[in-house]
């Protein structure tokens, strides 16, 4: 390999790493961190650098037992029935206003007048927060399912809309609706098995759920 070639390897292994520093991910910044380290390794050891080399090696089976630790762990998760009213509710919501805002633009950062609402909690911690409105007999409105950055695995929104949607169910709702024109939420909630409609002349997003 050219030395030009090496040099391009080496901005590339750097560039990796940078963007992984970027991830308020904790699985995203190790993914990304474990190619640019591996990328680095390869680097060091083509040019001789074998300090470089081996340190990143190193790093390489760093994020890989961490990653494995992540995935193999246990993990529990519980819904919380919220208080609009709560100091703590209010500080949550002002707290992430901004990401809040970045997702749904005209949340009102109100919940008394939800269904449905309630904390999202990852082993004891508050990750996430929903809301919901009644939109007709059987159709709760997904006002708010907002999950905190350093969360966003998709395991939060799973826990929901697969493993709980007999709370759904139980409170007379089979079928869930989102409004929305923001690209990353519309990938969201694709992924989370909801498919487009027309509702009322506006694009929706609709969940059918079933026991």
């Amino acid at each position: 390999m050219n030395s030009t070639l090496l040099e391009w390897l080496g901005y590339l292994a750097s560039l990796i790493v940078l963007i992984s520093l970027l991830m308020s991910s904790i699985i995203k910044l190790r993914w990304i961190n474990l190619l640019g380290s591996a990328i680095f390794a390869l680097y060091g050891f083509l040019i001789g650098a074998l300090p470089v080399g081996f340190m990143n090696v190193g790093i390489s089976i760093i994020n890989l037992y961490y990653l494995r630790k992540i995935y193999g762990s246990k993990e529990y998760f519980k819904l919380i029935p919220l208080q609009s009213s709560s100091q703590y509710f209010n500080y949550f919501l002002e707290f992430y206003r901004d990401s809040i805002q970045s997702y749904i633009n005209d949340f009102k950062l109100n919940s008394s007048t939800s269904d449905i609402s309630f904390y999202i909690l990852r082993n004891t911690v508050p990750a996430g927060i929903f809301i919901g409105s009644r939109y007709n007999a059987n159709t709760l409105k997904v006002e708010l399912d907002f999950v905190t950055p350093e969360y966003r695995d998709f395991k939060i929104g799973n826990y929901i809309y697969v493993k709980q949607k007999d709370y759904f169910l139980e409170h007379g709702y089979s079928r869930l609706i989102c409004f929305s024109s923001n690209t990353a939420h519309i990938k969201y909630l694709k992924k989370m098995g909801f498919t487009e409609n027309i509702l009322d002349e506006n694009t929706g997003f609709v969940k059918e759920l079933t026991r």
